[in-house]
């Protein structure tokens, strides 16, 4: 409820996350243009490219994105000062056997190679989506430090999707309690992910919240929650469902864009409406439709 103060919109600083075909070979320079036609006049700057996904063992082999230079090159060549990101996922192996064993050194090591080749590859940051993450988890606060490390001597950007914050305090125990999976991360342990990376964005849809207005006061608060503990330091992004599927955790008709910028406009408003590095994330080019990009002109962009 309530008025979003003015001034709340776009500060030039939005996301879009871009699936694989960019750099497997089944797009072309039309769909650069295509794309490029679309963003401009947006607050998008960085683009989160799909590379991987990353093997169980932390490698990535150099042929999961064999057209990465040139789309690097197409995309600055079209969008002068947009920057591309390698987007870098797989399972953790927190809930069962298969995945990534974070607690392993060699793991670690093998996920610090993997950014570096991207980074000789032309990409401008690395871009992670590690889940499920538990809240609390120590080892994925070491690799963060170590890709840090390694990000800033090559001038680059460290980036992370991120989990929800819990709603209630201790919600993830209670959560992981009686489901086996918390879903949720405390707002300290957020916090503690927030300081060690330059772009922290919030996968702020899959909320199983069932209607536009309860999505929109969820996403208000998980913008406050966020703010409070993201330092200035580091760019805040909060994410925007642009898909439309109908699944548990998931309703179309209540996640909406609209629904969504609103709650992103209050939650900034009510907690720190000045704050300078700011945006919202938009998640995922394939599966969005034209009136997804039309409420984000109008209701963030305008």
């Amino acid at each position: 409820s309530g008025e979003p103060a003015p001034g709340t919109r776009t500060r030039g600083q939005d996301a879009l996350w871009l699936g694989h075909a960019w750099v497997d070979g089944r797009k072309d320079e039309a769909d650069v243009r295509e794309l490029a036609g679309r963003l401009r006049g947006t607050g998008v700057r960085d683009l989160y490219v799909h590379s991987g996904p990353l093997e169980d063992d932390g490698t990535l082999p150099d042929a999961d994105y064999p057209k990465a230079r040139w789309l690097i090159g197409a995309l600055h060549r079209e969008l002068p000062g947009v920057r591309v990101q390698a987007w870098l996922g797989d399972v953790v192996a927190s809930e069962g056997p298969e995945g990534l064993h974070l607690e392993r050194p060699a793991t670690r090591s093998a996920i610090l190679d993997s950014t570096r080749r991207i980074l000789a590859a032309g990409f401008q940051g690395a871009h992670f989506d590690l889940e499920p993450l538990h809240s609390g988890d120590r080892d994925y606060l070491t690799l963060l430090d170590d890709l840090h490390t390694l990000t800033r001597a090559h001038h680059a950007l460290l980036s992370v999707a991120a989990h929800q914050i819990d709603p209630l305090p201790g919600f993830h125990s209670f959560w992981g309690a009686t489901t086996g999976h918390p879903k949720w991360w405390s707002q300290a342990y957020f916090g503690q992910v927030a300081h060690r990376v330059d772009q922290i964005a919030v996968m702020s849809y899959d909320t199983m919240q069932p209607l536009p207005s309860l999505y929109g006061g969820y996403v208000a608060q998980q913008t406050s929650l966020a703010l409070e503990v993201t330092p200035g330091s580091t760019q805040l992004l909060m994410g925007l469902p642009f898909y439309h599927e109908n699944r548990i955790g998931h309703r179309a008709r209540a996640e909406t864009v609209p629904a969504a910028v609103r709650g992103v406009r209050l939650g900034l408003s009510r907690t720190d409406a000045r704050r300078a590095r700011f945006g919202v994330a938009l998640y995922v080019d394939f599966a969005a439709t034209d009136a997804d990009w039309r409420a984000y002109r109008e209701d963030w962009v305008e």
